[in-house]
């Protein structure tokens, strides 16, 4: 029998109907993990970032998210040297993201500029003159970015490098750059996979028509079809719900939601106007405040101090497959998100924090109605009034409240 888990974070799922990874309910989000992007992105020093590596890995986390540009490409190097340092890389699942431009940041200047771009660099002489050195630099990082396979391919060449690994678990389409080709992408995407530097799929911050269309197109040429689905998603913006909840459930995806805890600004009312960490206050909206007020009487009414781990819940209570990324930069944060997973939220609980904000499915939902499987009626009156009919429902998060009593037993054997 298993040792039982530190924390509920090494309580493992399978990731989706669709992929058969054992991983974290919860994942470390590394955008803050560097220096580089202090002012967009906040940033930790490198012993820090260790120290919330360790702490997660210590909990039992095993899922990482990065991106190939974050914090200056410096967080995939340290989630790499840490991974080396321990020993631990097939022992975690990493996710990164290609679309960037990677090279953007204050590092783009450190990198030559290549010999076999003379001509264009020629032509930037005559032209622009002094100029040529914004040229020189539009030109070095120009197929960097982008959905391309060109971009595709070197971006996680340079990953694989900094994360010093052969292969990335998850690799990331970051967004939709509304100009390549589904059929491009997707064979570029399974000609890493089959290369084996990429195991699974994902996709960030793209439309569902766009999903949708890409998974078809891999299913039809027998290749290896998205499995995850990345983006927004909290208890004040929804809009994943109207299109990408459903279209996820339809196509047996994961989600993992960012942003799941406010991004700083769901805050306890005696909390708000206090300056923290010698910054000013920050100034929240009426929404903001709105529903921070209704997490907040949740986590009153279920005895729990950490608003943010009631917003962790309360999207984790819509659909079995989704795994908030936990940003942040203290290990006292981190262990209080964490207490999202022995949080179970009520339907009642769940409708009171949806009730805060109105949301607008948009057409056709808002004149035809919802998928009766997720009301358990059928909401347009034609249909309605031809008969009633009993709709098996969408599963919705699955309960982390609870444990088997095997489980039980073990942890009291383990414990004696």
């Amino acid at each position: 029998m298993a040792l039982p888990p530190p924390s509920k974070l090494g309580r493992y799922r399978v990731l989706s109907p669709n992929c058969g990874l054992r991983v974290s309910p919860l994942q470390l989000g590394a955008m803050s993990i560097g220096q580089a992007s202090a002012a967009s992105l906040g940033s930790m020093d490198k012993k820090t970032s260790f120290e919330l590596l360790d702490t997660y890995y210590d909990l039992g986390g095993n899922y990482i998210d990065t991106a190939n540009g974050y914090q200056e490409e410096e967080s995939e190097e340290w989630v790499g040297e840490w991974m080396a340092k321990k020993g631990v890389r097939d022992d975690m699942i990493v996710a990164t993201k290609y679309t960037a431009n990677y090279k953007s940041g204050g590092k783009a200047s450190k990198h030559p500029i290549s010999i076999n771009r003379c001509v264009s660099v020629e032509h930037g002489l005559s032209r622009l003159g002094r100029g040529l050195d914004v040229t020189v630099l539009v030109l070095r990082h120009l197929l960097r970015s982008g959905n391309s396979y060109k971009s595709m391919y070197v971006s996680l060449e340079a990953s694989l490098k900094k994360l010093q690994t052969t292969y990335v678990d998850i690799l990331y389409v970051h967004w939709w750059d509304w100009t390549t080709p589904v059929a491009e992408i997707m064979q570029g995407l399974n000609n890493l996979v089959k290369m084996g530097k990429v195991l699974y799929l994902g996709v960030s911050d793209t439309p569902a028509w766009v999903i949708s269309k890409a998974n078809q197109y891999a299913r039809d040429h027998g290749l290896a079809p998205f499995v995850i689905y990345q983006g927004r998603w909290s208890a004040a913006v929804r809009d994943l719900e109207r299109d990408l909840l459903p279209m996820c459930r339809e196509e047996g995806m994961a989600i993992a939601p960012w942003g799941a805890i406010g991004q700083g600004r769901f805050q306890r009312k005696a909390d708000q106007g206090k300056s923290k960490d010698g910054r000013s206050a920050q100034k929240l909206s009426e929404d903001e405040i709105k529903v921070s007020a209704a997490l907040e009487k949740v986590a009153d009414d279920l005895k729990v101090e950490s608003i943010t781990a009631v917003a962790t819940a309360y999207v984790m209570s819509k659909y079995p497959y989704v795994y908030p990324i936990l940003g942040g930069r203290k290990v006292e944060h981190l262990k209080a998100n964490v207490t999202a997973l022995d949080i179970h939220l009520t339907p009642e609980q769940v409708r009171a924090i949806d009730k805060t904000l109105p949301f607008d499915y948009g057409q056709p939902q808002s004149q035809f109605g919802l998928d009766p499987h997720m009301t358990g009626y059928q909401q347009h009156f034609s249909l309605e009034t031809a008969g009633i009919v009993d709709y098996v429902p969408n599963p919705l998060g699955l309960d982390m409240t609870n444990v088997r009593e095997s489980d039980k037993a073990a942890d009291a054997k383990w414990k004696a």
